[in-house]
This record gives structure tokens, C-alpha cells and sequence, in this order.
């Protein structure tokens, strides 16, 4: 008998414990770990870092008044009362590359052994938690591997083992840590709408010998990215890669998150079929311009006020503002890209005309056909 399925089967985010990439620095003082992390982020500015520790403080009183102080220039100072869970933090480091965690007080999924002779019974203690060390670290010339760590992983001493000074180093391991996890590109053509000022299918529209789905689908295959259509519930197309809209109702926005939902671990290249003339041209330029650090890259006209959401690279940091967004009651792409840390790459306008009406297509025809 089929063990019942309470709840609907989603897939779940590939994420660490606390984040989607993190380690925990374990095995000396916490100023020593705090200033190492201080000094790798000063050479990681590429990248969006966070910071995970304890506070020291056993006196502190509970807050009557959450406080948010922000400064013009973009930083926050935020006091919350808020319990650790990983459900939380996984929601508050969504949109970082990499987390730092104090292993003195919480226990990360990777980590940095730092061999200090004077903790050896803070490593004993925890032991269990050095399950997965990416590489070690000497505090000193004779910081030693204690007896114990080679007896619970006889490899340990063919790790990657670095001096505590040796900063530019450790920055370029991590950096490789940050690189293993950026997600894969697939592409999604949206084909979902209702095409209602047009009066029939945009994606089976015709302006070069073939329908503009198929046009779209190979102008991304061309890149080499699996690609997926997107279509609305009981719209018959038949193709193998196609996601069916689970937002019902909400356009491209709901394309979008229904394809995260689909798969949270890509970043999703969205092109839109009513948009004849984009080129491979304009896809190459969006690719090479990819900055996987931001919520998305986007593509905008050079006389645009806005940027276009429907010739987009969305990463998987995106879904966290997409949901957030339609919580607030919005389901404009757009708004969510205008509003987010995005890269945008600027061509020219007349790349990414629209084709919404019989007219406009008559038009783009006679242009695309000389």
C-alpha cells in the first residue's frame, strides 16, 4: 500500500544547514576566526558574504522594540528577536554566496579546521562536527594534528594545509568553494499566454519559415542550455520539455516561479516568444554578461526607462523576492527587477520590440523578410 502523501511533493532547494553555501571555521578563538573572515572578505568584494556568530553577551535584555536603523548609503544596524533555525536563517542568507560560520558555536556543512595546540579539547569535543573539512589551517609553525584528528580521518594530512598569513591563498580556495556552487543555466520559453490582442497563438506566429516557439526554443539550445516550455494548464502543445504553469493567473511571473518551483537549484534564461527580434546575438551578450552574485541579469534598452523581465537570466536567489513580492500582492516581473540588486546590459531598442497585435506582426514581418 502507497504510504500517503500529506503534503504536495516539492523539490527541495540544494542548501546547506543555515544557507545555500557555507562553512563553518572551527578550532581556535573566535577573535582569530572573526579576523580571518575579516580579512578573506576583503578579498572576496565580488561576492555577497555573510558573517553567522553568537553573541557573548549573557546580560542582554529582551526587546521590547524590534529596531531597524538604515543608513542612506544601503547598510542596516537591525536588533530582531529572532530564534536560530535553519528555516530562518535559510530564508535571511538567501540572497548571499557564501556564509561564514563561527563552528564555535554553530555547526556548518563544510568546514576550515584551524589546528591550535591550546584547543585541543575544544576540537575533541567536536569532533562529530569535522565531518567535512574542505582544508586545514596553521595558526602557528608548530601547530601540530592532534592524535585523535589523524585516528578519526586517517586522510586529514593529505588535505590542502595552509598558514594563517597565507590569506590570498585561503581567498582563492574559498573562492573555488563559491564558483563549485553557482547554478547551471537553463533556458524557459514562455509560450503560456493568451495572445487576446493578437486573436491567435503568439507562438505559433510564422515571421521567418518557422513558428516563433520553435525559433525561441533553438535560439537557446544553440547556447547549449536544456530548454523548457512554459504553457498554461490544458493548452495542448506537444513537446517533451515543457512546464505547465502551477500560479495559475499570473502571466509571466507565474511562468517563472512555476519553473523554480520545477527546479530551485538552475538559473532560468526567460524569453518570451512575442519578441522576434532578439538574436543570437542579444542571448551571447546576456550569457557573457551573467552575474550569477546578483538576483538576476537582465536585459534593457538604451532609451528604456526599465528593464525588460522577458529577456532575463533569473537566478535561484531570485525566487526568495519573486514569492516575497507576490505575498505583498505584486505579480509584475519587472517590479521585482527595477526594485532588486540586478546586473543589466544595455543594446540597442530595437532588439526587443514586442509583437502584441496583428498590425505590429504585419509590420515586423515585412521588416524581417526585407
Amino acid at each position: 500500500m502507497d504510504k500517503h502523501q500529506k503534503h504536495a511533493k516539492l523539490k527541495l532547494r540544494d542548501n546547506d544547514t543555515f544557507a545555500p553555501n557555507e562553512i563553518a571555521i572551527v578550532g581556535t578563538k573566535c577573535d582569530v576566526i572573526s579576523n580571518l573572515v575579516q580579512q578573506v572578505s576583503e578579498k572576496l568584494t565580488n561576492y555577497k558574504l555573510a558573517y553567522f556568530d553568537a553573541s557573548h553577551n549573557d546580560s542582554i535584555e529582551p526587546l521590547k522594540l524590534e529596531s531597524f536603523t538604515f543608513h542612506h548609503k544601503g547598510s542596516a544596524k537591525i536588533n530582531v528577536n529572532s530564534a536560530v533555525n535553519k528555516f530562518n536563517q535559510r530564508t535571511q542568507f538567501s540572497q548571499h554566496d557564501f556564509v561564514f560560520i563561527n563552528g564555535n558555536h554553530y555547526q556548518g556543512t563544510k568546514q576550515i579546521l584551524i589546528l591550535d595546540n591550546h584547543k585541543e579539547e575544544s576540537v575533541k569535543k567536536r569532533l562529530d562536527q569535522l565531518n567535512n573539512i574542505q582544508f586545514v589551517i596553521k595558526l602557528t609553525n608548530h601547530s601540530k594534528y592532534f592524535d585523535f584528528l589523524v585516528t578519526h580521518n586517517p586522510q586529514i594530512k593529505n588535505l590542502l594545509c595552509y598558514d594563517i598569513d597565507e590569506i590570498d591563498k585561503i581567498s582563492k580556495h574559498l573562492e573555488n568553494l563559491i564558483k563549485e556552487k553557482i547554478a547551471p543555466i537553463q533556458g524557459l520559453v514562455l509560450a503560456g499566454g493568451k495572445s487576446t490582442r493578437m486573436g491567435t497563438d503568439k507562438g505559433t506566429l510564422n515571421f521567418s519559415g518557422k513558428n516563433q516557439r520553435d525559433v525561441a526554443i533553438e535560439l537557446l539550445k544553440k547556447h547549449h542550455l536544456k530548454t523548457y516550455l512554459s504553457v498554461r494548464e490544458n493548452q495542448e502543445i506537444s513537446i517533451e520539455n515543457k512546464i505547465t504553469d502551477k500560479l495559475i493567473g499570473l502571466g509571466p511571473f507565474g511562468a517563472i516561479c512555476s519553473a523554480f518551483q520545477e527546479n530551485p537549484d538552475v538559473a532560468w534564461l526567460v524569453l518570451a516568444t512575442d519578441l522576434p527580434f532578439v538574436t543570437d546575438e542579444v542571448i551571447q551578450l546576456l550569457l557573457k554578461h551573467r552575474n550569477p552574485s546578483k538576483a538576476a541579469t537582465t536585459i534593457k534598452g538604451k532609451n528604456k526607462d526599465f528593464p525588460e523581465p522577458l529577456i532575463t537570466i533569473w537566478e535561484p536567489k531570485s525566487y526568495q523576492l519573486l514569492l516575497n513580492y507576490l505575498a505583498q500582492g505584486y505579480s509584475c516581473p519587472r517590479k521585482v527587477l527595477i526594485n532588486s540588486d540586478v546586473e543589466i546590459v544595455e543594446i540597442d531598442d530595437d532588439f526587443i520590440r514586442n509583437i502584441n497585435t496583428p498590425e505590429e506582426f504585419k509590420n515586423a514581418h515585412k521588416e524581417i523578410n526585407g
